[in-house]
């Protein structure tokens, strides 16, 4: 019997993780009936990948799918994930275990991120000759994570009729937020749409609906509007969905990554995550952490950040 193991990334605060629930609840009857269908955080949150794996293996699995609710191919899916899957393989040889993609740079993204553009009051159809759009990312140590954000960003103004896109990022990299919106406004933007790349609502979302209260404030000549994160839209399950088929039938880079993962571990040792508590520290380790931290950044980056613009 196969069972799917959906991966959250787990937030304070409980609302985040509700939404991850509700979410999987609602993606079971457009999944195949035969699978069992069990969720975990990798932070945060109980149940615990390795619970996660045990509930599965409780109710019956021979296989297990893991398919990770991440946007982006860093850290946590490169490492974390599969050192939690070679570890359920360790304690469960009879189970077989399978490793699925992230969402990545998925073209249906930009589906979601149009529509959440719309909901904002963004004529997605007209030219916007004054307006910019700030495409905002977690931000973490991955140069591939980081470089894909930038990519989204492309795409995106390729989609519409606006003059600019730009990107910044809350924390852990540059640009920052704020180097982001001087940005749009030295560039000559009137209005300033911050469009988050976050699937689900957490801490950083919370600051910055309060950053958004600040730049009103800070710059009364020009508007701002904050977009809704991805949420529960149908387009994100329909990418999900994919995700899981292809893991099921094998067409999945996921057994790349745990490979990928093998040979880490023979160069650097065990890349074990045991972060369940809360904390708002930096970090200087060999990986990601796409955690909800503060990083204040007060670095000049002018002309240093190139955004794209038509």
């Amino acid at each position: 019997m196969k069972a799917v193991l959906f991966v959250g990334h787990g937030s304070r605060l409980a609302s985040g993780n509700e939404e991850v629930l509700h979410f999987i609840e609602n993606m079971i009857p457009a999944l195949d009936e035969r699978f069992l269908v069990e969720t975990c955080f990798l932070e945060f949150a109980a149940p615990n990948i390795s619970k996660g794996i045990d509930n599965c293996v409780k109710r019956g699995a021979t296989e297990v799918i893991v398919i990770p609710i991440i946007l982006l191919h860093a850290g946590h899916s490169k490492l974390h994930i599969p050192a939690e899957i070679e570890d359920g393989k360790t304690k469960y040889p009879e189970v077989k275990f399978t490793y699925g993609q992230t969402i990545g740079v998925h073209h249906d993204v930009l589906t979601i991120l149009t529509d959440r553009l719309e909901e904002a009051g963004f004529d997605t159809t007209s030219e916007q000759a004054e307006t910019a759009i700030l495409l905002i990312g977690r931000g973490g140590s991955d140069a591939d994570a980081n470089s894909d954000i930038y990519k989204i960003s492309r795409l995106l103004w390729e989609k519409l009729n606006v003059k600019w896109v730009e990107t910044a990022f809350m924390g852990v990299t540059d640009p920052h937020v704020d180097e982001g919106i001087e940005r749009c406004i030295r560039l000559g933007a009137k209005k300033v749409v911050m469009l988050p790349y976050f699937l689900f609502t957490g801490v950083l979302m919370e600051r910055m609906e309060d950053m958004l209260k600040g730049y009103q404030e800070l710059y009364q000549d020009q508007e701002f509007i904050l977009a809704k994160y991805f949420g529960y839209h149908p387009t994100l399950q329909n990418i999900l969905q994919e995700r899981v088929i292809e893991a099921s039938e094998g067409r999945s880079s996921g057994a790349r990554d745990l490979e990928n993962y093998r040979k880490h571990v023979e160069e650097h040792g065990h890349a074990h995550h045991h972060h369940h508590h809360d904390h708002d520290h930096d970090h200087d380790h060999h990986h990601d952490h796409d955690h909800d931290h503060d990083h204040d950044h007060h670095h000049d980056h002018d002309g240093q950040v190139v955004g794209t613009s038509k």
